[in-house]
């Protein structure tokens, strides 16, 4: 509604689109009334409300983000408050620490959690779970799992979404982050990307 202060137009929201699953966090992000943009450079993070960081090869989009120059302003970004939800190889480069990473791999940072790289073996061990979300309502979600890393430790200012019945952090929020596991945007279930849109307008509300 134009002129109207209590409603935001539709968000803006970027996309890192180095490597993986990018294409399928657009679809979903512009099905549910975002405008969206690929972001490979500094100058596409200019005007967005908020970043996507997608799944993936994590060692990749690191490589690539500092080869394009675009990892340090996503930096300053995400400390800047920008809104941020990352998955499975987005919930890596986003955590503040790695535990299995290359001695060269580095994150985004701003997560304060360490994470495990390819918890739950190879690909062909991948599989789906229904999991119980409790800020999305009372129906389970249906979690895609592939090559995905684990949350193994989290800071004080970390809330834990969801978890594995054995207790395995697959889910978490802190400030301006929200991450997981697993691959929302491969399913129907668009709650998580809903939950991320409602920070962003938000954010754009309280400026």
């Amino acid at each position: 509604m134009a002129g109207n202060p209590t409603v935001p137009a539709a968000p803006r929201v970027g996309v890192l689109a180095l490597q993986g699953d990018f294409r399928e966090h657009r679809q979903v992000l512009e099905s549910l009334g975002a405008d969206t943009v690929a972001v490979r450079r500094e100058t596409d993070l200019a005007g967005i409300d908020g970043l996507v960081i997608p799944g993936g090869e994590s060692t990749v989009i690191d490589k690539l983000s500092r080869a394009f120059g675009v990892a340090d302003p996503i930096k300053a970004a995400i400390s800047g408050g920008l809104p941020v939800y990352g998955t499975c190889a987005g919930l890596i480069m986003v955590a503040d620490r790695i535990l299995d990473g290359a001695a060269t791999q580095q994150s985004f940072g701003g997560l304060d959690v360490s994470v495990r790289r390819n918890a739950f073996g190879s690909q062909t061990e991948s599989f789906e779970t229904a999991l119980a979300i409790p800020v999305l309502g009372e129906h389970p979600m249906r979690a895609v799992f592939i090559r995905a890393p684990i949350v193994v430790e989290t800071g004080p200012g970390v809330s834990v979404l969801a978890s594995l019945v054995d207790g395995t952090i697959v889910a978490v929020e802190q400030a301006n982050i929200i991450a997981t596991s697993f691959h929302p945007e491969v399913t129907d279930d668009y709650r998580l990307h809903r939950y991320f849109l409602d920070r962003v307008r938000q954010r754009m509300l309280a400026r």
